[in-house]
């Protein structure tokens, strides 16, 4: 299994448990584990030697994405866990 493999590997598992949350309705950590397993897709996206003329775009929601997801975590230590 390579790397980019892996990366979907990782989207897919993340979704799957945001989708877990879904159906508990616990909607924060379901938004915290759906955003960071976009953020998988994207970056394994952006190793795909097709979207090669998109990697610029592709790297900068990528960024966004993860920025989001530690963002949403550190929300959710400070407020929502504690």
């Amino acid at each position: 299994m390579n790397a980019t493999q892996r990366q979907y590997l990782f989207g897919i598992i993340f979704f799957g448990v945001g989708i877990y949350y879904i159906t508990h309705r616990s909607w924060f950590e379901s938004s915290l584990y759906i955003v960071a397993g976009l953020a998988f897709v994207f970056n394994a996206l952006v190793l795909e030697p097709r979207l090669a003329k998109h990697k610029k775009p592709l790297t900068v929601i990528s960024w966004i994405l993860i920025i989001s997801t530690g963002l949403l975590l550190l929300y959710m230590i400070q407020f929502h866990w504690f």
